[in-house]
């Protein structure tokens, strides 16, 4: 076989696995529930500081966001309104919709609730963020590209019981009646359930998405100041609630090519958005890295002795003294923080080599959260490095999660004592404890 075919045949596999399959469901999986959790954690925790942090009573108040916002044309619902009730709504939304895609719950529509959320937040009072919080403003927004929730989610365990009940009922006609029905190979797919549910979530934000542009002063462009350049978050925000309805409709009633187009495209969406989280955590650690170098405290291998004896990064104060008693602990630790972050994109080209350099990235976040006090930040950066973690380990710890479940399920249930089971009696009928 020449080059040029083999050429050929390379790209005619990668294009067939590109546009039939999405790719990295597992990691999708966790980089939606890392993220997810990681914000819910911090809303949860300023939840006695939201007002000081974003709404009302906070230094950065309301005129000074809204004079910002006009000139830097940043997406946030905060805007909308200057009243209370009106911030006490979109913090509590963004509460809500952090959880429930978190479990997977209506994935789709809950990504674009979480970006919302995050957005109206971070833009608001862009001054009290940090390095993670820009991690997940960007996780955010590519999010709502992938097919997140195709594992570990509520909408993969409804979908697997839709799946096991049309199973069962083609299994349980009987083969007689198989004879009237010779064509049916021929009608494609069972028809998809109802979802009730859905269309009223759907219905509820298209009228939310209505009311927010006819009846607020919200900066709901159609061709200006999105997230792309000649593109209005009107146009985005639309676009997706009626791509979630032309979805519904072609899975219901054109189950056949229509589909099939829809899927190529979910997938190549999909794909084409993992690969920038890839690249978008490749991006940050060369960054990082290449800057570390050019300081001098780095290169002489002292910079992570200053941070240890600042009072606002040492919630172990005697730790940290301890810490940076010692040089050598302190130099290695300098070099080994510039290494594994420089040397981290050219690991992708050998899997052993990755696998290792993530486990010590990992770590390196586990570090920081307990030595400098910044867990919300090593959250996301873990949450964004788990894009690179093997297949294979996510389902077997996807596997063991599973079976330490069903085992906590079990202890649940009470047994029945040693004298019943000798005498013979029926076990009570209440078996749940509590």
């Amino acid at each position: 076989m020449t080059l040029s075919a083999r050429l050929r045949t390379a790209v005619t596999r990668g294009h067939a696995r590109v546009t039939g399959s999405a790719l990295g469901l597992y990691q999708s999986a966790v980089v939606r529930i890392g993220f997810s959790f990681t914000w819910l954690l911090f809303l949860v925790r300023e939840w006695p500081h939201r007002r000081e942090l974003y709404g009302p009573d906070g230094p950065w108040n309301w005129d000074m966001a809204d004079r910002l916002i006009d000139g830097n044309h940043a997406f946030s619902a905060l805007m909308w309104s200057d009243s209370v009730v009106w911030f006490e709504i979109v913090y509590t939304l963004a509460l809500v919709s952090s959880a429930l895609l978190l479990l997977g719950w209506r994935t789709r529509t809950m990504s674009v609730l979480f970006m919302l959320g995050v957005l109206s937040l971070q833009n608001r009072s862009i001054f009290v963020g940090d390095g993670g919080d820009n991690l997940v403003h960007l996780m955010a927004l590519y999010l709502v590209l992938t097919r997140c929730g195709q594992v570990w989610s509520l909408d993969a365990r409804r979908a697997a019981r839709h799946a096991a009940r049309a199973d069962q009922e083609s299994a349980a006609r009987p083969d007689q009646e198989g004879q009237e029905d010779r064509g049916q190979e021929d009608r494609g797919p069972e028809e998809p359930p109802r979802d009730t549910a859905g269309i009223v979530l759907w219905a509820v934000t298209g009228s939310a998405l209505l009311w927010a542009q006819l009846f607020t002063g919200a900066r709901l462009f159609w061709t200006a100041d999105g997230p792309l350049p000649g593109l209005g978050w009107a146009t985005v925000l639309w676009g997706l609630w009626l791509v979630q309805a032309g979805w519904w409709l072609v899975r219901r009633y054109a189950p056949g090519e229509p589909r099939t187009v829809m899927e190529v495209l979910a997938h190549l969406a999909h794909n084409g958005a993992l690969l920038v989280i890839m690249a978008e955590a490749c991006l940050l650690y060369a960054s990082a890295g290449w800057y570390k170098v050019q300081g001098s405290r780095w290169q002489d291998g002292t910079a992570l002795y200053y941070p240890l004896h600042l009072d606002y990064f040492s919630p172990w104060p005697g730790l940290a003294s301890a810490m940076a008693a010692s040089g050598t602990l302190v130099m290695v630790l300098t070099y080994g923080t510039v290494i594994v972050q420089v040397a981290f994109p050219f690991t992708l080209l050998n899997r052993r080599v990755k696998n290792a350099m993530l486990v010590l990235l990992m770590l390196e976040h586990l570090g920081i959260a307990v030595m400098l006090g910044l867990p919300f930040f090593s959250l996301a950066a873990i949450a964004a490095d788990s894009v690179f973690l093997p297949s294979n380990f996510l389902r077997w710890a996807g596997a063991r999660v599973g079976r330490a479940r069903d085992r906590v399920a079990a202890r649940a249930v009470r047994l029945p004592g040693r004298r019943e089971r000798e005498s013979g009696e029926e076990p009570p009928a209440r078996t749940l404890i509590g």
